[in-house]
């Protein structure tokens, strides 16, 4: 508990008095008044008689005698709330306030300590009437309107707190406490501009404000402008050179813009100063192997287990860090010693689940899974992640039912839908699916990645041309979408039209992305359909190296080597085709046999 003087330091912005020199003043009246009322009391009768003489006699005087006395209880409850809380009797404290408002109601000042004191309780609601209740009292005074701001901060409302620090900021606006938990919020809700403006002006009355320049470095950071985001960073650490946030971020940057060099001595300094900073040191990990230092990668993550309990959050770290690893059965074991120890860790719990599907173990993955609450934000993807286990089992009703119930729950995420309909393309029921895609547009109607499922389960349906109008609507929200460009290009090659049109379409997406596999065996199928089987082969050829496990590509290469005459290569790409299990298997039967007439015809 906090000692009095503390409490009305942080809270008495009264000018010229120092929270000492009140507690002092509490010690030194508190005798007096009860002399006072000892003297009183002990009075004789007729004493007292006179008194009321004096009551009946002048009304107008007795009643500021009243009043006086009235403000002379409310002070002398004041102070002995202040005497018990120098003494850590907070509740007594509270009692001595409440009794003291009772004597004064009208007391601002008296509200403001309540709420201030309940705040500390961490009675947040109790703590907002009283807060609310000054602010009715005085509407002009900055105090009450920050203390309920603060209040809804910890309630967890930030809209109403947001509501609160603008209106205490009109009344203050040179006060940079307010302004700096404003952009705090501002920066949780996303609105990173408005954020940067009221930190640009933090900055403007107090230049060497570190967590400012701090703050401006985080939000470019997360905006992407990294050159924005290192000057500031760096002028933070120019005024506090071992803050380790403004570190960490610097290393991130580092990280993100490719120079892992300055990133590993950025992290590196970061652990030196700061031992118990496990996420630094899952970062070394990471960027160790990176740069095929194994030795110095085990090495950070001997100091993670060093610097945590078993069971710790912080070990989720090394959970982690055995999953990308491959080392599941250590994974599971630091992520399981989470779970018992904080059965409420769902990030922990979600990646004990993939730990366990990495294992081969479904049911233990589902298991933990479903103890994923519904109020949790990590239960959409836990729904999303069942789904797809049960219906790998071809439980598609199960995986059905799963998606539901978060939608009955109110949890309408696109991703939903998205999983929804695929669920029911992998059990075959078109219809269902593109239902489902529909719903999911009622949510997000310029979603690209359900406008793109839409377009192949209409292809899927036969309906060709609507299928090419929904990837022609992906390109008019965004013109570099590579699948959809792809699509296009490779579904006019199949049908042997438009192939100039169909070239510019694959060929834009091969800009964008310049390794994919399926993209260069567009562009090698749109040669084949052109006739021209020398490029063709030799893009074939490449999709098939880069996506050695399709097919569909060691198919179509298969066709390239069967026009060049080239048999023996045909047949082999075909039978590999075959062992992929294709959708259309006859087809390809029928290909591996006359491949091999035409092998033994040319012995």
């Amino acid at each position: 508990m906090r000692q009095s003087a503390a409490w009305f330091e942080k809270y008495d912005n009264g000018p010229g008095v120092s929270a000492r020199h009140l507690l002092l003043s509490a010690w030194a009246i508190y005798p007096l008044l009860l002399f006072v009322g000892t003297f009183f009391a002990c009075l004789p009768a007729s004493s007292r008689a006179v008194r009321q003489e004096v009551v009946m006699e002048q009304p107008d005087q007795v009643l500021r005698v009243e009043e006086r006395d009235r403000l002379q209880q409310a002070y002398q409850q004041f102070t002995l709330s202040a005497v018990a809380l120098n003494e850590g009797r907070a509740k007594e404290a509270l009692a001595y306030l409440e009794a003291a408002i009772e004597k004064d109601p009208n007391s601002v000042y008296l509200h403001r300590k309540t709420a201030a004191l309940l705040k500390d309780m961490k009675k947040y609601p109790e703590a907002l009437r009283y807060a609310q209740k000054a602010c009715e009292l005085d509407p002009s005074d900055s105090a009450n309107l920050a203390l309920t701001g603060d209040l809804y901060t910890l309630m967890g409302d930030d809209d109403q707190a947001l509501k609160q620090y603008e209106k205490a900021l009109e009344k203050a606006p040179d006060n940079q406490r307010i302004r700096l938990l404003l952009t705090t919020i501002l920066v949780r809700k996303g609105q990173f501009e408005k954020a940067l403006h009221h930190l640009n002006r933090l900055i403007s009355q107090n230049p060497e404000m570190v967590v400012a320049h701090y703050y401006i470095g985080r939000i470019n950071l997360e905006l992407n402008r990294y050159q924005a985001a290192e000057a500031a960073l760096d002028k933070a650490l120019q005024l506090n050179k071992n803050l380790e946030p403004a570190l960490f971020d610097m290393g991130t940057l580092y990280q993100l813009t490719g120079r892992e060099q300055d990133a590993i001595k950025t992290f590196e300094k970061v652990v030196h100063l700061y031992p118990d900073n496990i996420p630094a040191r899952e970062r070394l990990v990471i960027l160790y192997l990176k740069l095929g230092l194994r030795e110095k990668s085990e090495e950070q993550v001997r100091e993670i287990r060093k610097h945590s309990r078993p069971g710790a959050p912080e070990r989720q770290a090394l959970g982690l860090i055995y999953l990308s690893q491959g080392k599941i059965d250590e994974s599971i074991a630091e992520l399981e010693l989470i779970v018992k120890a904080w059965p409420d860790d769902d990030r922990s719990r979600y990646y004990l689940a993939t730990a366990y599907e990495e294992k081969g173990e479904s049911a233990k993955a589902l298991e933990q899974l479903e103890k994923i609450p519904p109020q949790s934000k990590y239960y959409v993807s836990a729904r999303i992640h069942t789904a797809h286990l049960l219906a790998a089992q071809e439980k598609y009703n199960k995986a059905v039912q799963a998606l539901k119930d978060a939608l009955t729950l109110g949890q309408n995420s696109v991703e939903l839908y998205l999983m929804l309909a695929s669920v029911y393309e992998a059990e075959g029921a078109l219809d269902e699916a593109i239902a489902a895609v529909h719903e999911g547009l009622k949510i997000d109607e310029k979603n690209t990645e359900l406008i793109f499922r839409l377009g192949i389960l209409l292809d899927k349906r036969g309906a060709k041309e609507s299928s090419i109008e929904q990837m022609r609507k992906i390109l008019q929200i965004d013109p570099d979408h590579a699948d959809a460009l792809n699509y296009i290009g490779y579904t006019y090659a199949e049908e042997g039209i438009r192939l100039d049109e169909a070239m510019a379409l694959v060929k834009r997406a091969l800009e964008i992305r310049p390794e994919s596999g399926y993209i260069i065996d567009s562009l090698g199928w749109v040669y084949y359909k052109k006739g021209d089987y020398d490029e063709a082969l030799r893009n074939l050829a490449k999709a098939a190296q880069l996506t050695p496990d399709d097919p569909t590509i060691n198919e179509h290469l298969g066709d390239a080597y069967l026009k060049k005459q080239q048999y023996e290569k045909a047949l082999n790409c075909y039978e590999k085709a075959l062992s992929l299990k294709p959708a259309e298997e006859k087809q390809l039967k029928e290909k591996i046999a006359e491949t091999r007439k035409l092998l033994k015809q040319k012995k």
